[in-house]
């Protein structure tokens, strides 16, 4: 066996262990309902519009509409869906209830989500 055939051996044998790696770090199927639930709930662009402001500062119901061009009761809708889902957090303050981002992986999220829109040049 040559040298160069020893490193080969080597090199694909290493590909096999870092396969194995990879498979036992793979996500077991409760957390993946979890997930796609989550994905499931932020699948909308009003919801990603109101997560974009979010994580910027908290809102109001009746500002996140105005900036979502929606009406208060769809913009109240939106945000009952994905505060149940344990994306967002509430906190009242006399009559007004403002919202805010509750994990800071949604921030990740996001960011993940508008850097790959901003470098697809077939999204304008």
């Amino acid at each position: 066996m040559t040298s160069r055939q020893t490193l080969l051996d080597f090199l694909v044998n290493i590909k096999f262990v870092m396969n194995d790696a990879q498979l036992r770090s793979l996500l077991n199927s409760d957390q993946l309902k979890v997930a796609s639930d989550c994905l499931r709930t932020l699948s909308h662009p009003v919801r990603l519009r109101m997560v974009q402001l979010l994580i910027r500062d908290r809102y109001s119901v009746g500002e996140l509409a105005v900036h979502c061009s929606v009406q208060n009761h769809m913009a109240s809708e939106h945000l009952r869906l994905m505060q149940r889902s344990g994306l967002l957090l509430s906190q009242r303050e006399g009559r007004k209830i403002y919202y805010s981002i509750a994990k800071s992986t949604l921030i990740q999220l996001m960011n993940c989500i508008e850097t790959t829109m901003s470098e697809d040049p077939s999204v304008s």
